[in-house]
């Protein structure tokens, strides 16, 4: 399973592109659309650079999605939880409670928002942006 060009869009739009390096809420040094393997101060990258990250970040993260969770997914549960991993990263995910009641099947939505909901915190700190950002998430995981 591949992310869907709907999925990357969401990525995209709230990791945003940086042709700069810059230091992202969790602490570590960014460019393109929130890649961060390798990168230092100083680096720069163009949209088709930032692309060809993006892609290789995304592979990274549909890789962990396809080994972690074990129920059939939609396309649209696949793209959201790829959204998440690409963002809290898979040893994070493979500890996650999501990712528990997704497997085991427990739970009602109201549920597995909660689980969601969790992972709105960067530094200990509740983040709008998150917020945000795991709200559309979840939102495409239901398929709206």
């Amino acid at each position: 399973m591949k992310t869907s060009q709907k999925g990357i869009d969401l990525i995209k739009e709230f990791e945003g592109y940086s042709e700069r390096v810059y230091m992202c809420a969790g602490g570590k040094y960014t460019i393109g659309y929130g890649h961060t393997r390798g990168v230092e101060v100083g680096d720069t990258c163009t949209r088709e650079q930032a692309e060809k990250y993006l892609r290789e970040d995304l592979q990274d993260a549909e890789e962990s999605v396809l080994a972690l969770i074990s129920v059939p997914l939609t396309q649209h549960q696949f793209d959201a939880l790829v959204s998440l991993v690409y963002n809290i990263g898979s040893g994070n995910f493979y500890d996650s409670t999501i990712r528990r009641v997704i497997n085991l099947k427990i739970g009602n939505i109201e549920e597995y928002r909660r689980a969601w909901m969790m992972w709105v915190k960067s530094r200990g700190k509740v983040l709008k942006g998150l917020v945000r950002r795991r709200e559309a998430e979840f939102k495409m995981f239901k398929g709206e």
